[in-house]
């Protein structure tokens, strides 16, 4: 579950889970500020994946970072950014891997377990320096 430390208003009651990445080498504010009695800013490093709950009507502003400024490089509604939450009873029955849908790789592997012994000897390569 998303972790959110600035709640919605109770008033908001279509709420969507939300992912944005950073794809970029540079640091940038990610903020939503067009819903009434409600302000969210984070900051979302490079390479940097940010889960939110937002209101289906709300736009995310990416401001990516400069030197001693920040420029509004994109306005992206939420609802183009929503992704679907797994239920508990979802995860209790599915026994395969959740599968990252950006990435098309699973999210958390799944575990195999050997019966056999895997105790190898180990084996050294000794380089020898000849003049």
């Amino acid at each position: 579950m998303a972790q959110i430390l600035d709640s919605l208003p109770p008033e908001e009651s279509g709420k969507i889970l939300c992912c944005y990445v950073n794809a970029t080498s540079k640091i940038q504010v990610a903020r939503i500020s067009d819903i009434p009695n409600w302000y969210f800013e984070r900051v979302v490093f490079p390479g940097q994946r940010l889960v939110f709950e937002a209101p289906k009507e709300a736009h995310l502003e990416i401001h990516t970072g400069m030197m001693a400024s920040a420029i509004l490089s994109d306005k992206i509604p939420c609802d183009r950014l929503a992704i679907s939450e797994p239920s508990s009873f979802e995860f209790e029955m599915n026994s395969e891997a959740a599968i990252d849908p950006f990435h098309k790789k699973p999210i958390v592997p799944l575990i195999h377990t050997k019966n056999v012994d895997t105790i190898k000897p180990l084996v050294f390569s000794v380089l020898a320096d000849v003049h």
